[in-house]
């Protein structure tokens, strides 16, 4: 096969359906990989949730991470912003007792003041002073957040300059406003995990799954440039970028 005709072949199946927060049809076959955090967020989450009474989940996406937590506590509500996921969450969480609820703006939450003793946040935008509204006093907040300088590498090869709003998001930035928000901070880390590409079509399966990297993403649009990096990944045999994740645990005052 020329690289010409493999490049096509490559762009023929990102259309496959992409539901939840769900990356397997690329993951799955190894075609994308990530290099592991210096911490588990998942572990650490478990671990709070053993000690909470009535805990939110923010940005629960399809349900996935937050229905293997079990066993949960009593209480306990789910937020989602991407209309298409809140189905699907509503279906994977309500049966084990959660209630997933929509919502729309961060600073105005549907709960009451103090109304959590545990907050988690995956990959979730957040009002800090609207998480200390709804957060009991002692309560523990725990997020694990996208840094702005996110997959960078993407945007230089396609030739899309990061989003302004969000480039300075980083763990000083976001540790700066929980503290004048009323928390305390009990930890804090940051990490740029290597991400791994293999093929064209994987790039571009992930490009169309999270918009908000290249906003105006399509495969026609960039054809160029994807091309230029299906070139680049024939010779080194892949396309790296690095992540920007940072993770906090803080606590009411």
């Amino acid at each position: 096969m020329d690289t010409d005709a493999q490049f096509m072949d490559y762009l023929k199946d990102v259309d496959h359906d992409f539901t939840g927060w769900d990356f397997s049809f690329i993951t799955g076959t190894g075609r994308m990989q990530t290099q592991l955090l210096p911490w588990s967020y998942g572990s650490i989450a478990k671990t709070a949730i053993q000690q909470s009474k009535i805990m939110l989940d923010m940005g629960t996406g399809g349900g996935e991470f937050l229905s293997l937590l079990r066993p949960l506590p009593d209480h306990v509500y789910a937020t989602e912003g991407y209309e298409p996921n809140v189905a699907i969450a509503k279906k994977r969480l309500e049966p084990l007792g959660v209630k997933v609820i929509e919502f729309i703006d961060d600073a105005n939450l549907a709960f009451n003041n103090g109304q959590f003793d545990l907050i988690l946040n995956q990959h979730e935008s957040y009002s800090a002073i609207e998480l200390r509204r709804i957060s009991s006093s002692g309560g523990n907040i725990i997020t694990q957040q996208v840094g702005g300088t996110d997959c960078y590498q993407i945007n230089d090869k396609l030739g899309v300059p990061l989003n302004k709003e969000f480039q300075n998001w980083c763990l000083e930035s976001a540790l700066e406003e929980l503290e004048a928000s009323g928390f305390k901070i009990v930890e804090s880390k940051e990490a740029f995990p290597v991400q791994r590409f293999y093929d064209i079509g994987a790039l571009a399966y992930y490009l169309k799954a999270i918009p908000w990297q290249i906003p105006d993403f399509s495969i026609q649009g960039y054809m160029n440039e994807l091309y230029n990096v299906h070139c680049m990944i024939k010779e080194k045999g892949y396309f790296d970028v690095n992540q920007h994740r940072f993770l906090i645990k803080a606590e009411a005052r």
